[in-house]
């Protein structure tokens, strides 16, 4: 394996110097040529993992600066991007509520309200909770916590198809629920932080919801379909029960119910609450921030607080700075050049129509990230796709968001997704069977994705 890692650290450099070599051949500036040979660079460190995906991130960082193309403040700056800062407060806040145990009574509360009564709602039921919870706390998370549930009440059939439906629907439910909101999945959170860096414009919270909740809506439902086909109960089945509530539970999800609050109502209706109270300056990560010090503060009953620091210190830091090293790249494609030209080589792409560009772009994604990190494919696509929709004359939008939405749209191998990889090792199913149901469900995602898109963006 070290030779294998030798190997591959040594790959990448070598085939960022050709690169450059051959692009200086062609006549390209120098600037530009650089900047794509640093880009390639940290592109193949990402995919092949020769280093740990967050010390590759740091690489633009290093070499940027030293071959001219920014400055250390200019590209420190992206570290300090106020959309680190959300994630970070939103990593803490989902801390905050696997401690407190509220995602669990969240869940049941979701198996209930839909019954048991039938294989299609247990399945369903199941995915609803780990669509609803993964739009809070990571898809990891959920699934870890969801599928010793389902597999305890499915023990009690000797249904292959029905486990199977169960285990499949939680990974697949734990991916797609991400995509309804903002810090559902990196993806998302590097859409908002790119296109900031490219148009200057912030995308709000409510702005992603109003597209990927639509998305989740349409698009789980027909997922429960589809694994439940054929499948019978012949007995109903009972969720676990969920006993009173816990003083850390009701006040964790207060918290965290009044900050979704917050972050909805931000800047609408009627400009919403920061205009209201003349807080223009305030800002999603603004909201995120506060309601990590009201979980310090809070107490939990117990005599300690909502939140302690031996908590929010195991949130995944290394995913902050993966974020920023996408952002510093975004910097370098701009000010080195490479934008404009990359817009003018790619101009062939705006003779396609729309519509025929979403389909392939987000079945492209979907199927590029089930052999890829959907985040490390994600940092790499915004920049290009947003170079090409403002060479075609429209947002760049149009084109990034449903490319990160895909990125968590990979259903049909154990590698693709932590989900995936949690639900093939339970031991309950083959990986052919996960092959089958999940490329049927990527294509409709894929299809769904583009779709929505189509109707809210164009």
């Amino acid at each position: 394996m070290n030779v294998q890692k030798s190997f591959l650290m040594l790959l990448g450099p070598l085939f960022a110097g050709a690169f450059y070599f051959a692009l200086s051949a062609a006549g390209m500036a120098y600037l530009p040529a650089v900047t794509a040979a640093i880009t390639l660079l940290t592109v193949i460190w990402w995919v092949t993992e020769a280093m740990p995906i967050p010390a590759t991130s740091l690489v633009p960082f290093v070499l940027l600066p030293l071959f001219g193309v920014l400055d250390h403040k200019g590209v420190a700056a992206s570290l300090g991007s106020h959309v680190i800062l959300l994630l970070m407060g939103a990593f803490i806040l989902s801390k905050a509520l696997e401690r407190s145990g509220a995602h669990e009574r969240l869940a049941l509360y979701m198996l209930r309200v839909v019954g048991l009564t039938s294989g299609r709602r247990l399945v369903l039921g199941f995915m609803l909770a780990a669509g609803l919870l993964s739009m809070w706390i990571s898809n990891t998370a959920t699934t870890l916590m969801m599928l010793p549930i389902a597999l305890a009440i499915a023990s009690r059939t000797d249904n292959h198809r029905l486990t199977v439906a169960l285990i499949l629907g939680i990974a697949y439910a734990a991916s797609l629920g991400g995509v309804g909101s903002p810090l559902g999945t990196p993806p998302n959170v590097i859409f908002m932080g790119i296109y900031e860096e490219v148009t200057g414009r912030e995308f709000s919270f409510a702005r992603w919801m109003k597209i990927g909740l639509p998305v989740v809506l349409i698009t789980l439902p027909l997922m429960a379909l589809w694994l439940t086909r054929g499948i019978h109960l012949h007995k109903s089945l009972e969720a676990p029960s969920v006993g009173p509530w816990r003083p850390e539970e009701a006040r964790t999800l207060a918290v965290f119910g009044v900050a979704i609050l917050f972050w909805v109502t931000r800047n609408e209706p009627f400009g919403g609450w920061s205009d209201l109270l003349g807080v223009p300056g305030a800002g999603d990560s603004t909201v995120a921030l506060a309601a990590v010090v009201l979980m310090f503060l809070i107490p939990n009953g117990k005599g300690g607080r909502l939140l302690d620091w031996q908590t929010a210190e195991s949130i995944p830091w290394g995913m902050l700075l993966l974020f920023a090293g996408g952002i510093a790249i975004a910097k370098g494609f701009s000010a080195s050049g490479l934008s404009d030209m990359m817009g003018q080589g790619l101009n062939f792409l705006t003779a396609m129509p729309l519509w025929l560009m979403m389909i392939l772009l987000c079945l492209s994604v979907t199927f590029l990230t089930e052999i890829t990190s959907n985040t490390a494919t994600a940092t790499l696509l915004m920049p290009i796709l947003a170079v090409v929709a403002t060479s075609a004359g429209f947002d760049p939008m149009v084109l990034m968001i449903p490319a990160a939405m895909c990125a968590s749209c990979a259903f049909m191998l154990p590698v693709a997704t932590a989900p995936n990889a949690i639900a093939y090792g339970t031991g309950k199913l083959r990986i052919q069977e996960m092959v089958r149901e999940g490329a049927v469900l990527s294509v409709l995602a894929s299809l769904i994705i583009a779709g929505v898109c189509w109707v809210m963006l164009v």
